[in-house]
């Protein structure tokens, strides 16, 4: 739905609160139990709008856990049956091998995402690049 995508595709929170109503409005009728999910979870929802556009860009784009699951079960669903337990590692280790070869392209703006997180964690984020 493109109405909720303005909701999470806002730039600030006022305006994805704004969006929300809209999106209430237009199809609260249609979908009340959607509207009522957004409504109810809103404060854990809008958390996201906390942080700079920039990071909330990366999360918005990059849903890397999933993608990478998705990924796995395309290799791994062929196969219903393993004969062993050591030929499931080799099938995950193979699709891993292949899943991570598709990793190329750069995160845009990736300088100032690590800058803005270093502030906005205070050092949290730092430490967790130097282990």
């Amino acid at each position: 739905m493109a109405d909720l995508k303005l909701v999470y595709g806002a730039l600030s929170l006022d305006d994805a609160e704004y969006r929300l109503e809209e999106f209430g409005e237009k199809w609260g009728k249609k979908y009340p139990q959607i509207v009522k999910s957004w409504e109810a979870n809103w404060t854990e929802l809008s958390t996201y709008f906390k942080y700079p556009e920039e990071v909330r860009r990366l999360i918005y784009t990059t849903n890397a856990v999933e993608g990478f699951h998705r990924m796995l079960r395309k290799y791994t669903k062929t196969k219903t049956i393993y004969p062993t337990d050591d030929a499931v590692r080799k099938s995950v280790f193979l699709s891993i091998q292949e899943i991570t070869k598709k990793w190329s392209m750069p995160v845009r703006d990736w300088g100032i995402i690590i800058g803005q997180l270093m502030i906005f964690f205070d050092g949290r984020f730092q430490r967790s690049l130097s282990a």
